[in-house]
């Protein structure tokens, strides 16, 4: 487990292209980012900018074209034991022929390093944590969106994993079922603190949960900015479990909101105006 504070993901000079009809689409140009210990960090983007492709680049699921992306002190060539993805789409990460109870036990048993009754322990624990105690024997397909997630989300936390990369991972939810799972990340980050990086569209979200937000620019996708949430927080004395409209309308938290919104808008607005001047003005 990572010491707090330290970086426990480096990204250095991270290009990544992608073979397409007609050429090259180019990603990733030239990133580099750290990543400390213990920290919750947002990246927010641009549609297309490339951010789920970083996160899989981080993940070990895809190669780099080159560059390089560090876990602790090691290349990242494949899928560090110790780095969990959680997508977007939680029916990828569910088996639908396994209950709750078996979906979360899933990753100890193929590791085949516990015994049946500390597998049983744990899995009984992170249940609780997500509140789905008296759902262990439901299938995936008799429980709503939000409870298919938290079952994902416990799936990825019962390894005790160090790092949690996170893509989007409330994006297919409505509305209110997402402030929900918003409010259980926090508390099951308190209670079992991990390394987390969450990929989002939703700016509110991005600075509610973050300690850091990294914005990145239109593809080819680099960073812009990094904004520092967690001392404007501190020193505003609003909690990010707090999520009332007393502190989404506080002035520090408007403020974060409005700047980063403003820079995603000015990469719109570039984006849109590129596109206008190789179609000699029309867009579909």
């Amino acid at each position: 487990m990572s010491e707090p504070g330290g970086a426990v993901l480096r990204v250095c000079n991270l290009h990544k292209s992608f073979a397409a009809a007609g050429g090259t689409t180019v990603a990733l140009n030239g990133l580099d980012l750290e990543i400390a210990a213990r920290s919750f960090v947002s990246i927010v983007g641009p549609s297309g900018c490339g951010k789920s492709t970083l996160l899989q680049v981080m993940a070990g699921l895809a190669s780099p074209t080159s560059g390089d992306v560090f876990y602790e002190q090691s290349r990242v060539q494949d899928p560090p034991p110790d780095v969990v993805y959680v997508f977007q789409q939680y029916t990828r990460s569910l088996f639908p022929w396994k209950t709750v109870e078996r979906n979360v036990a899933f990753g100890l048993e193929s590791k085949g390093t516990m015994s049946r009754a500390e597998i049983a322990a744990r899995t009984r624990d992170m249940i609780g944590l997500v509140k789905l105690t008296g759902f262990e024997r439901h299938y995936p397909w008799q429980l709503s969106g939000g409870m298919q997630q938290r079952v994902a989300i416990a799936r990825s936390y019962v390894l005790d994993p160090d790092v949690l990369l996170m893509d989007e991972p409330f994006g297919a939810l409505d509305a209110q079922t997402r402030i929900v799972m918003q409010e259980e990340l926090i508390q099951l980050s308190r209670v079992n603190p991990r390394t987390v990086l969450f990929i989002t569209h939703a700016v509110d979200e991005a600075v509610y949960l973050a300690d850091r937000v990294v914005v990145m620019t239109r593809r080819p996708g680099r960073i812009r900015e990094i904004v520092d949430v967690a001392p404007v927080r501190k020193a505003e004395g609003w909690d990010r479990f707090d999520r009332t409209e007393e502190v989404m309308d506080q002035e520090s938290f408007v403020h974060l909101r409005t700047h980063i919104w403003r820079m995603l808008r000015s990469e719109q607005q570039t984006d849109e105006a590129a596109t206008l001047s190789t179609t000699g003005g029309i867009t579909s």
